[in-house]
């Protein structure tokens, strides 16, 4: 594991054997210590993670404004401790603990010895952010084309390269939907070849923690293997995690009080490696499955309901008894996406690429396909033939056919209106979905299925979620904002989102409300964080993530109050770990660590 090899700079003092005689610390191991400068000042923020002795957990809580830190954790054996703050290299050390010890653990932090290993422990956002772009038009394709399934910038995408192998690289993109004209191509590759020129990049990040920080936890479970592609991460009633692996056609699922996970496949089909889409270059090594599970949503009933965005069929999952049942969608559907299920139990979802809405009434398996607005000529064209296009471009499985087919080569993902998110209002039970390249919201009347589309102030609305008052929050992907639109008086508010350095950018992915607080989590993909904005008092909390390369897709809450989701970054090997992850976070986890240890020192 990467990053448990830049272990240094730490004193450890153990003390071990004691009984502890306390019911919930029996079986756990209690860390403690502090985290300092080279000139003894403590750091506030920092992150002190614990990985267990088989390196597939991890657990991390943020030091105090006194530079105190407290972790307990149920791990024994050989474990790795590491502190790591911005702008500074990683303190660590070994240390074995048996299940019922206790230790402490201070960590000096110095800085880096070079300029250009303090560049390469940078995110991903201070590398793209010196990409010497002509005009901010020019970097709008790139950060609405390039940038959603991975990060652009980290270890893996940044290395130098010609600017030949870059086309090649665009090409193998756009055989997984990036939508780019001939022009665009030219300029990115351009951008990128000069951009990426190996030279370290200067930067100092500001996470700017608060006392607020230092009394969260986060916890992650790696799983799956290197060519994962975990998208979307559920919470069930079971309040078990249920991740959908996109390319190997799985659903993992996660007790997190046992700490096992289990993988469940899914059904064979007849359909050929990448469903419907066989005749894109689908990324090598890991689309392997036919189906391509997306999104999930769990009804009244229990079952957990999936859209499989290769194969265009929508799935119902048992989690009792495990069956999977296949629902076929009728006509030229490409690409069911994000899922959500109403107040009566009918389900909803988005089609991505064939600009469409599905309904499903599991009681009566009565199924609705509904087309809408194209919002332009070019995108009508794109809506009728589009599905016929890409059943030719099947005939020649891998051949990416469909480009030499289409019109985005001289009008770049403009061609298509890509309703992406949905979720239902709780307070009339209306539908809502963005339309991604249309920059558009839409409400559905779940009666008449009446159609009424808003134009969106900040461009590249993705994963909208209500919050309990029937406001719908909007992250705006191109924009690196946060939008917030009031159905009653159809009125938006816009939020620039905090970045880390002068001149950076966020994509923001998808965000989700507390359903208690009212606060918004969303995710900050550029730059390994999770944002938490406070409506009452617009004001941004950052939780950095302890993994280098965090891609996060939908956030779902817990019934212990953790906000999870799924490291997602395409392929899973990107990532510092290697692999996809569970993670959760948990605001008061780091609070209830130190009453915990406090009570056995």
């Amino acid at each position: 594991m990467t990053s448990t090899t830049h272990l240094r700079n730490a004193t450890l003092i153990a003390a071990l054997g004691l009984g502890l005689g306390l019911t919930h610390a029996a079986s756990a191991v209690n860390l403690s210590g502090t985290v300092a400068l080279e000139n003894g000042k403590p750091v506030l923020g920092a992150m002190v993670t614990v990985f267990n002795e088989t390196k597939d957990r991890k657990e991390t809580v943020y030091t105090a404004a006194d530079g105190s830190y407290a972790i307990h954790t149920d791990f024994g054996g050989k474990l790795a401790v590491r502190a790591r703050l911005a702008n500074f290299e990683d303190s660590g050390t070994e240390t074995t603990l048996a299940p019922s010890d206790k230790a402490t653990i201070n960590f000096t932090i110095k800085h880096f010895a070079s300029a250009q290993a303090e560049s390469d422990a940078l995110s991903a956002s201070a590398h793209n952010a010196r990409l010497p772009w002509a005009s901010g038009e020019d970097r709008k394709p790139f950060v609405s084309q390039c940038m959603y399934c991975h990060q652009i910038g980290n270890a893996l995408t940044r290395p130098p390269r010609p600017q030949s192998a870059w086309k090649a690289t665009i090409a193998r993109m756009e055989g997984y939907f990036a939508s780019l004209s001939g022009s665009e191509i030219e300029t990115i590759s351009g951008v990128l070849t000069r951009g990426f020129d190996g030279k370290p990049v200067a930067a100092k990040h500001d996470y700017a923690p608060t006392p607020e920080l230092a009394r969260a936890k986060v916890e992650q479970w790696l799983v799956g293997d290197s060519m994962s592609f975990i998208h979307d991460t559920d919470v069930g009633e079971d309040d078990k995690l249920y991740g959908t692996d996109e390319g190997h056609d799985i659903i993992w699922v996660l007790d997190r009080k046992t700490h096992k996970i289990e993988k469940y496949p899914l059904p064979a089909t007849n359909l050929p490696v990448g469903g419907k889409f066989s005749g894109m270059q689908l990324p090598i090594g890991i689309f392997t499955g036919k189906h391509g599970p997306h999104s999930t949503a769990q009804a009244k009933d229990g079952r957990i309901w999936i859209t499989n965005a290769l194969s265009g069929t929508l799935m119902s999952f048992d989690p009792v008894s495990k069956a999977f049942k296949v629902y076929p969608i009728p006509g030229d559907v490409l690409y069911p996406h994000t899922i959500r299920v109403d107040q009566e139990g009918i389900v909803w979802w988005t089609n991505v690429a064939s600009n469409q809405i599905g309904r499903f009434d599991p009681k009566t398996e009565q199924m609705k396909v509904m087309r809408l607005p194209s919002n332009g000529f070019f995108r009508w064209v794109s809506d009728m033939l589009l599905p016929s296009i890409l059943e030719m471009a099947s005939w020649f499985p891998g051949k990416n056919i469909h480009l030499d087919l289409s019109h985005q080569k001289w009008l770049g993902h403009n061609i298509l209106a890509f309703p992406y998110g949905i979720d239902i209002n709780p307070k009339d039970g209306s539908v809502w979905y963005a339309k991604l390249y249309a920059s558009k919201i839409g409400r559905i009347d779940p009666k008449t299925l009446e159609v009424t589309e808003y134009d969106t102030p900040m461009k590249g609305p993705r994963r909208p979620r209500f919050d309990k008052n029937g406001v719908l929050w909007i992250p705006a992907f191109d924009d690196s904002g946060l939008m917030s639109f009031d159905t009653a008086t159809k009125q938006f508010n816009s939020y620039q989102l905090p970045v880390l350095a002068k001149g950076e950018h966020e994509v923001p992915y998808a965000l989700n409300i507390h359903p208690k607080t009212g606060d918004v989590w969303i995710t900050a993909n550029n730059s390994d964080r999770v944002l938490r904005f406070t409506p009452a008092t617009k004001t941004f909390l950052s939780y950095p993530s302890p993994t280098r390369v965090t891609v996060l897709r939908d956030l779902v809450f817990t019934k212990d109050n953790r906000v999870c989701s799924s490291l997602s970054n395409l392929p899973a090997y990107g990532t510092e770990d290697g692999l996809d992850s569970f993670m959760c976070i948990s605001p008061e986890g780091g609070d209830q660590d130190r009453a915990i240890v406090g009570k056995v020192q």
